[in-house]
């Protein structure tokens, strides 16, 4: 299985549903994406996946962080 998002195959399974098994949440060990296999085609086949949604993992090094929450006022 390959990440809809930036194509990794280091998915796992998060979590299956609780009665029937009638879904499964997956998580992508490159870039954090999860899905349910549920879903449709547009957001688990990599192929018809958005590509403006898309990552690189080689450009990770590149990407903006997430500034820091300032501390609370007083």
């Amino acid at each position: 299985m390959k990440c809809p998002r930036c194509e990794s195959e280091k998915v796992s399974l998060l979590l299956k549903a609780p009665v029937d098994d009638a879904w499964e949440v997956y998580i992508c060990e490159t870039c954090t994406l999860s899905w349910r296999n549920t879903e449709g085609p547009n957001i688990t086949d990599p192929e018809k996946y958005d590509k403006r949604f898309k990552l690189n993992p080689a450009e990770f090094k590149e990407l903006d962080q997430i500034p820091p929450i300032p501390e609370l006022k007083k």
